[in-house]
């Protein structure tokens, strides 16, 4: 079997999108040939902002994990902000206080490209070690955070491996990055960070071909066939339990975190006038609940699975892309899940994003601009009426499985020395 070495801040117990993607395709790697060994932070030392011990089911037996410590300065951040570990795009924050602008101009001046390099040197030695104990010559690197990109560099610069750096969110490009206060001196070290790391590696793996267009112009050096796009994904496992609901009323439902930067104005006065629930599940904002709270209920994060069973029992299944730049290249994990649920997805977002295309191309529901309140509307008061049949076969093609065979496919061309076209 293939030896591969994956290094990953984040891993079970920790919860969330990033840690479902490489789980997953740890799953499904040795239906391919490839025996993963993985590299995290001991959950004693680490920082998560979502904890779900369910998603170690999903972790094959025999499976060699490895834990390292940290060092991290996330002990003062939470004592500063009600000892809470920021979410992305601090969506547990709302307006920051002083104290919290204070924290983050030191977190975003003074600990580059993020708070979490202070497990870089842990990680490297485990890596080392066991790059030379089990004569390991491919290494995976996947962020955020992206400080553990500079893992992988240093590795390529020190030791004779093949690397792929996988970036499952933008770096530079995200949509929260002037929330971090920069300055001049310390945007230009993160530019060039994110430079060396695209440049240098032998192969990167975006989520998304928008994320693929922005990295092409950080670097004339970095060829467009080096660049790979393997999203997030669905596992039909996930999803072999009964779909039928009891719903009272039409279930209109939103699972994951949602902010002002998601705007819903639309969706609030689209659903006055209709007999429905509107039911959020997952980290909201203050000012989203004021602004919903007449129309809409809102539950905390839940499990995984217990996730899984939300959308199931649902009518149709909400999906809001933030309102923010380069949001047609946001392909949140929560797509590929609703398309698993195959239920009707009501998009609210750029109508010709990525996440619109796919939802077109798979048929399985539609996009409207965030100020089409008839449009949302209509669309709603359709399926309230008439069944959704999902009949189109193209979701397949981002089941966990299969998107395990195109990663499979990299690494077996890497080896050979194949250049992909």
């Amino acid at each position: 079997m293939k030896k591969v070495l994956v290094i990953t801040y984040y891993w079970p117990p920790s919860g969330g999108a990033g840690v479902q993607r490489w789980v997953k395709f740890i799953k499904y790697f040795k239906d391919q040939n490839i025996n993963p060994f993985i590299i995290s932070v001991d959950p004693d030392f680490a920082s998560y902002p979502l904890i779900d011990n369910s998603l170690t089911n999903d972790i094959p037996d025999n499976t060699n994990v490895y834990l390292t410590k940290t060092n991290e300065p996330y002990s003062l951040y939470k004592k500063i902000n009600n000892n809470q570990t920021p979410y992305a795009g601090f969506a547990n924050e709302g307006r920051p206080n002083f104290f919290q602008k204070i924290a983050r101009f030191i977190r975003g001046n003074f600990f580059i490209p993020d708070s979490r390099k202070g497990w870089n040197n842990f990680a490297y030695k485990k890596a080392v070690e066991i790059l030379e104990k089990e004569n390991i010559d491919t290494v995976i690197t996947t962020s955020p955070p992206h400080s553990t990109q500079l893992i992988g560099l240093k590795l390529k610069e020190t030791q004779n491996i093949k690397w792929i750096a996988d970036l499952r969110d933008p770096w530079t490009d995200i949509y929260y990055y002037k929330s971090m206060l920069h300055t001049k001196w310390a945007k230009q070290k993160d530019l060039n960070y994110e430079k060396r790391v695209i440049e240098k590696s032998d192969k990167v793996v975006v989520v998304s071909d928008s994320i693929k267009q922005l990295l092409l112009n950080k670097s004339n050096l970095v060829q467009e066939s080096k660049i790979h796009i393997i999203p997030n994904g669905f596992d039909e496992d996930d999803f072999l339990v009964s779909s039928k609901n009891n719903n009272s009323k039409f279930l209109l439902s939103y699972v994951g975190t949602i902010t002002k930067d998601y705007p819903l104005d639309s969706i609030k006065k689209s659903i006055s006038n209709l007999n429905i629930n509107l039911e959020f599940t997952g980290k909201a904002d203050e000012p989203t609940k004021l602004l919903l709270n007449e129309v809409a209920s809102f539950n905390n994060h839940v499990k995984h699975k217990e996730s899984i069973n939300l959308l199931l029992a649902s009518d149709m299944l909400l999906l809001v892309i933030p309102k923010i730049s380069n949001n047609k290249g946001i392909l949140t994990g929560k797509l590929f899940e609703y398309l698993g649920a195959r239920k009707p997805i009501l998009c609210i977002g750029p109508t010709d994003g990525d996440a619109a295309k796919i939802i077109e191309e798979c048929k399985a529901g539609k996009t409207f601009d965030y100020s089409d309140e008839n449009g949302i509307y209509d669309f709603i008061e359709t399926y309230m009426s008439n069944e959704f049949i999902f009949e189109n076969k193209n979701y397949l093609k981002y089941s966990r499985r299969n998107l395990t065979k195109n990663l499979s496919k990299i690494l077996t061309d890497m080896a050979e020395n194949k250049k992909l076209l």
